[in-house]
């Protein structure tokens, strides 16, 4: 079960730090210089930092999954019902994986209007980190220890 918490550990804090990036990004383009240079490395379209509401929407969904993984690991205090908090970890590891396994297809394949730089780093960094935190997920949905309900088998033991 220690593995379990530290993968749920991992994968929590990479995607609450995502959230907080995507909240930082409702009012500058930081860690880049403008927004030009956002829209090439991030998007791969447009003319800059997609609306503040998008923005705050993904840090919200980001920070959503970052809990849910978090509590079904056992890393932190799980409130609300198990069951749905397993439905929600099952969801953000299928979330990811279809982005990971989707930019690959799209955006590496080119079947998408996007950037050569956009294009090059999603395949190289993007969509791999996708594939590893929804496999990370996965796990942690699999094998989670977050105030499970027992099983037939447990209270048939009782």
């Amino acid at each position: 079960m220690r593995t379990v918490r530290a993968v749920g550990t991992a994968v929590a804090g990479v995607l609450a730090g995502t959230g907080a990036l995507h909240a930082l990004w409702t009012v500058t383009p930081w860690p880049l210089r403008t927004p030009e240079e956002f829209a090439d490395t991030v998007v791969g379209t447009g003319d800059g930092v997609p609306p503040a509401a998008a923005c705050a929407a993904v840090a919200g969904l980001l920070g959503a999954a970052a809990y849910l993984v978090a509590a079904e690991a056992g890393a932190v205090p799980a409130v609300g019902p198990a069951r749905l908090r397993r439905a929600g970890v099952r969801t953000v590891s299928a979330v990811l994986l279809t982005r990971g396994a989707g930019g690959l297809v799209v955006f590496g394949g080119g079947l998408a209007r996007r950037s050569e730089r956009f294009r090059r780093l999603d395949t190289r960094y993007y969509s791999p980190l996708c594939l590893a935190l929804g496999a990370g997920a996965a796990a942690v949905a699999v094998a989670g220890t977050g105030d499970r309900e027992p099983g037939p088998a447990v209270v048939a033991a009782a």
